[in-house]
């Protein structure tokens, strides 16, 4: 039985999106040497839920339309994550390596080991490393699965808990630069780009909802305002946490950012309180047509933009040093309009041209053409159609 669309799944993913570009962007204005500590906060702490709460769409998404009674086809469902994450992945990693590779005149990215090594921890651009961790979701989605038929409501407190204490200690307390061999202290330096345990909460959480959605959706009709408060009140915590580091402790804003992160216990929490609080307000909007039309719009080219934001980015910023320009907090700010523009346009532009040449869209977005349809030209798709006959 199909189930109804949810819109609220497509307007978290270009809320969220907008929130990976505005990381992304506080990074640039970080150069200065000076930045407004307000503007960090808005680009770097409140958006800190973005990364991690695309997890939880993504399990929530693949629960939902999953009939948790029948058998799980792993194959099919690896064949099909394959298809939509695994080949744009590679496709724009492939595509970074060689970019930067011109861009830098730095050959070595070409190495044979170094380009694996780009490829397993997500390094050929830094936004990758999101795909890689959940790949290694898709590879595991067994016992998941497994885990979700069986999981209650203190079994969830629990896990909670746990990803507390482990996000700390891998955090704050584990030290991996002294170990030995130097291949278990490469993958111990390079784990936040593949350990899928930094954030199996939030991965089950958005799965267990999708389990018992009708709970769901009542709890949020009777708790919505308590679920905004626990928003508001971790997205405090969060910033208490950031400014306390710059006011008591001496840090940098560079430091402070690298501590109050989504890994942090207050990040975690307001991860959790942002998925809940999302889903309540797209769940029962209250809010005009045409905002709705536009998060439909964000949300629907929020992965090409997730995945080429680097691109606009890297040439803004180098049109800018080439004139002087230092990055102020207004110029900040319309350097981030100015990334979501370019990368929503061109966004726009390669799914019209992935309309003609169905491989475009195929290979960057993951997005096939409908069945009866091909991906490549209707006579090369005739005469594979006879080659094939002919061997049957």
């Amino acid at each position: 039985m199909t189930k109804p669309r949810l819109p609220a799944i497509e307007y978290i993913r270009g809320v969220s999106m907008l929130g990976v570009v505005g990381i992304h962007v506080g990074s640039q204005y970080l150069a200065n040497p000076t930045p407004n500590v307000h503007l960090v906060a808005l680009f770097e702490i409140a958006t800190r839920f973005a990364v991690p709460i695309f997890f939880f769409i993504s399990a929530f998404g693949l629960i939902y339309h999953l009939d948790m009674n029948a058998p799980f086809s792993y194959r099919d469902f690896l064949r099909r994550r394959a298809r939509t994450v695994l080949v744009p992945y590679l496709v724009w990693s492939v595509f970074y390596i060689l970019h930067y590779t011109v861009l830098y005149r730095d050959t070595m990215l070409l190495h044979p080991t170094r380009f694996l090594y780009y490829l397993f921890f997500g390094f050929a651009s830094y936004q990758l490393y999101f795909m890689v961790i959940l790949l290694w979701f898709y590879l595991l989605m067994p016992l998941w699965i497994w885990a979700l038929r069986r999981m209650t409501l203190p079994a969830m407190a629990g896990l909670l808990v746990f990803q507390i204490v482990f996000d700390y200690w891998s955090s704050y307390l584990f030290n991996p630069y002294g170990l030995e061999p130097k291949l278990l202290r490469l993958l111990m330096v390079n784990r936040l780009n593949y350990w899928v345990l930094h954030y199996v909460f939030i991965f089950l959480l958005g799965g267990w909802l999708a389990i018992h959605f009708r709970e769901f959706r009542a709890f949020m009709e009777k708790r919505g305002k308590a679920i905004a408060a626990f928003f508001a009140g971790t997205l405090a915590a969060i910033l208490l946490q950031y400014y306390w580091l710059l006011a008591v402790r001496g840090y940098t804003p560079v430091e402070a950012i690298n501590t109050a992160h989504q890994l942090s216990p207050a990040g975690v929490l307001y991860t959790m309180a942002a998925s809940l609080f999302f889903f309540t307000l797209f769940t029962h909007p209250s809010f005009p047509g045409w905002l709705a039309a536009v998060l439909s719009f964000l949300g629907r080219h929020s992965y090409f933009v997730y995945l080429a934001h680097p691109l606009a980015i890297t040439y803004l910023s180098r049109w800018m040093e080439r004139r002087g320009f230092i990055m102020t907090g207004g110029r900040a700010l319309a350097f981030y309009l100015a990334v979501v523009a370019l990368t929503l346009l061109a966004a726009v532009l390669m799914r019209r041209l992935g309309e003609r040449r169905p491989l475009i869209n195929a290979l960057t977005i993951g997005v096939y053409p409908r069945e009866g349809t091909g991906l490549l030209p209707e006579k090369w798709q005739q005469r594979l159609n006879l080659i094939w006959e002919g061997h049957k």
